[in-house]
């Protein structure tokens, strides 16, 4: 059998504008093939999902990430220089301070400040007309996260900081107005950062030895140098930025504890009870467990990652030409029906003796976060959606009529009216 090409057709950049997550998804379906070739940006592209993709993707040897993100992304959500770009042993060497940071003590204490900061919030939020949930959410995680870190935060900076970090991820794939503000805040952000990591090199703060920020203020690379200012605020923005954006996933736990009530009853229920992370005697899995990577499932996070083939390769049945950017799909793997029972349906249940994969569950990238490009910080992502879900479900208040519908045109994808709650003035937990 012949093997397809990978020529391209017409440029295909507004259509995945419009429907950024589901554009690989409905591409392969259309055709009948876990892979095609297309034009993106002006320039030939290739897209492909499935776990086997997604294995391949991983192999240092055929792919790189070096100029695989388009510098617009590069420029405002990462930022030059950082992790995300590097490969092999370059990679594995920055990667290991990310790593030793998501360790179970410190995740469970970063868990604890946000549980913290939370119920401060939530008292002020007694008799307000109008809670914005995703607005709230990443108030608290900025305040948690910066204490988490290291990193010093006055409260006069608190909303100032909280705006720049949400339009580092928030704005990134905007066009237009949204995307220079992005731009601007990348700037604001990093300068602030370098200022951090230069008051530790020089004495002047000492945060924990365990923290982020001093970590990479002191983070040597393999020729024994420390980071350049810049690059180690690059690299402390990409710990305290990806906290910040769970708040995406914690608006989508709200709007699932609304459309799906026996949930908040079921969570409601286990911590009323004394309910852990832990799984019960018979190996009953937490019922905050199902839910927080059901929501990491059904909900739109990433829609995909890019690497560049490392040289002329078939992949699927596609010919694929070195230095081709490769569009590996995030959204459709977790919702591919040959993966997943009804798909698109919410079914926390699914995860009940589920055995996990480096393949078939892609929420925040594919493969072992140790050796890959897999997000680190799955580990706090999960904690922080059990733990606000929990208080959420314990929590007396009420939700007005707004528009819940998802908004899969922006990427953050949001519920479009970012939930609405309003509490009581004698609000009590439940």
């Amino acid at each position: 059998m012949a093997r397809r090409s990978e020529g391209a057709v017409w440029d295909r950049t507004a259509a995945l504008l419009r429907d950024p997550y589901r554009f690989i998804l409905r591409g392969c379906r259309r055709r009948g093939a876990d892979a095609f070739a297309t034009r993106l940006l002006l320039e030939p592209a290739v897209c492909v999902t499935g776990p086997h993709a997604a294995a391949v993707f991983q192999d240092h040897g055929r792919f790189t990430r070096h100029r695989a993100v388009p510098r617009r992304i590069n420029r405002t959500l990462f930022g030059r220089g950082g992790v995300q770009g590097l490969d092999g042993a370059e990679h594995g060497h920055r990667k290991s301070v990310f790593l030793a940071l998501m360790s179970p003590e410190r995740v469970a204490e970063l868990t604890a400040l946000v549980e913290r900061e939370f119920d401060c919030a939530a008292e002020g939020w007694r008799g307000r007309r109008k809670v914005v949930l995703y607005d709230e959410f990443r108030a608290v995680l900025t305040r948690a996260v910066c204490t988490w870190a290291g990193v010093p935060l006055v409260t006069a900076d608190a909303d100032r900081r909280t705006a720049q970090l949400t339009a580092l991820y928030d704005y990134a794939a905007r066009v237009g107005p949204r995307h220079w503000r992005s731009r601007l805040a990348r700037r604001a952000a990093e300068d602030w950062a370098a200022d951090v990591v230069g008051r530790i090199r020089a004495g002047r703060i000492e945060p924990p030895e365990d923290t982020a920020a001093h970590a990479l203020a002191w983070h040597r690379e393999p020729d024994g140098g420390l980071l350049d200012e810049h690059t180690a605020a690059v690299e402390l923005l990409n710990v305290v930025r990806p906290v910040v954006a769970v708040s995406v996933y914690l608006a989508f736990a709200a709007h699932a504890l609304h459309r799906h009530p026996r949930w908040r009853c079921e969570l409601a229920a286990e911590a009323a009870a004394g309910g852990t992370d832990e799984a019960a005697a018979d190996g009953a899995v937490p019922a905050a467990e199902l839910f927080a990577q059901e929501v990491r499932r059904h909900y739109p996070f990433f829609p995909f990652v890019a690497a560049r083939a490392r040289h002329d390769m078939v992949l699927h049945g596609l010919r694929i030409a070195r230095g081709r950017r490769v569009l590996l799909d995030l959204y459709g793997i977790n919702h591919d029906p040959l993966l997943w029972e009804a798909p698109d349906d919410f079914r926390p249940e699914r995860f009940r003796g589920w055995r996990w994969n480096l393949y078939d569950f892609v929420p925040q990238g594919a493969g072992d976060p140790a050796t890959s490009h897999r997000c680190p910080g799955e580990p706090i992502t999960v904690s922080l959606i059990k733990a606000v879900s929990r208080r959420l479900s314990r929590l007396d208040y009420e939700v007005p009529e707004q528009d819940f519908t998802v908004d899969m045109g922006r990427v953050p994808a949001l519920p479009r009216s970012r939930c609405v709650i309003r509490v009581p003035e004698a609000s009590t937990a439940a």
